[in-house]
């Protein structure tokens, strides 16, 4: 049995790494997409997790693949392209570690999952089935994603959604809403981002917009990640907030993934259903959720950032 599987892009985040001697960015290579970051983030804590994905038939698709391997993310659900290269992004960094991409998936190979591809095996045998929106932006993925939360539903998962926005991947933001929509009637477990929340409700209001979004699709758990103010959560007409951690970051790529695997990982040690939780229950998942995140920022990249059981214990002893 897997605690969690996730489906989605797996690809390679070309990361500032310092400047050439002539005076030119450096940059590294760094396995990357939020669904594998997520599945990485639960293996390197210790659960035990698997991944849907494709890569190409490249140089690039072979090192995603070890790097998964590496940390015992079960990788019988990854298939590989002939025809399509692996896609590529380009990180760029401003003074503060934020980020922003460029995509070079025109097409690239995890936009063609084919639903026949799929690993339900993977899925009937897991307790969570994570998922992204850029997974549903072209076909043939969005199908094989669509099909395979259903399948996740029916057979009794927790399902848990992260949109992860990214306007460029879009032919039209009119459809990404839509997609969006399809994967929050799933949802039992929602991480958004203010910006997502904006986006969705046409509100700025944290407590009016998650409530709007509760009472739309019932989700039994919204977390809305604010940066460094914390978490935001709804736990259906509970609201409240967690405070961040103050570290030194210098990458944020990555940070909401090993925040979602804190997340996940909580809820996977709970052994209990959603509705027996308490708030005390929630605050304390999201306060280790926070350290997870925090943690991912003070490193370059995603996956080698993404911090393990000792580091998060060690942050929150010494808070």
């Amino acid at each position: 049995m897997y605690d969690v599987v996730s489906l989605g892009e797996l690809l390679i985040d070309f990361t500032p790494a310092g400047i050439s001697e002539n005076g030119n960015t450096l940059f590294e290579c760094n396995a990357g997409g939020a669904p594998a970051n997520v599945a990485a983030a639960l293996a390197k804590l210790g659960k035990k997790s698997a991944f849907i994905g494709k890569v190409g038939n490249d140089q690039f698709g072979l090192f995603l693949m070890e790097v998964l391997k590496s940390l015992n993310v079960d990788i019988s659900g990854l298939t590989f392209s002939k025809d399509v290269n692996t896609t590529l992004a380009f990180v760029h960094l401003d003074e503060k570690g934020d980020r922003s991409f460029n995509f070079y998936r025109n097409p690239g190979a995890d936009m063609m999952l084919e639903e026949k591809e799929v690993n339900y095996n993977l899925i009937k045998n897991s307790k969570i089935f994570h998922f992204g929106s850029i997974s549903m932006t072209h076909e043939p993925a969005r199908t094989a994603t669509i099909k395979s939360v259903k399948y996740a539903k029916e057979n009794g998962l927790l399902i848990s959604f992260d949109p992860n926005l990214r306007p460029p991947l879009w032919k039209e933001l009119n459809d990404a809403k839509k997609m969006i929509q399809v994967g929050l009637n799933f949802a039992d477990i929602l991480k958004i981002s203010e910006e997502e929340l904006l986006f969705l409700t046409n509100m700025e209001d944290l407590t009016e917009g998650s409530k709007m979004l509760f009472e739309q699709y019932n989700i039994q758990l919204i977390f809305i990640t604010l940066g460094v103010k914390g978490c935001f959560y709804r736990f259906g007409s509970n609201i409240g907030h967690v405070s961040a951690y103050d570290v030194n970051a210098i990458d944020t790529t990555g940070a909401g993934d090993a925040f979602m695997g804190g997340i996940l990982y909580q809820i996977i040690e709970k052994e209990k259903k959603l509705d027996d939780y308490t708030v005390d229950d929630v605050e304390k998942i999201i306060d280790f959720a926070n350290a997870a995140g925090a943690l991912a920022t003070t490193k370059r990249g995603a996956i080698p950032a993404l911090p393990s059981l000792e580091e998060i214990h060690e942050l929150l002893k010494n808070n």
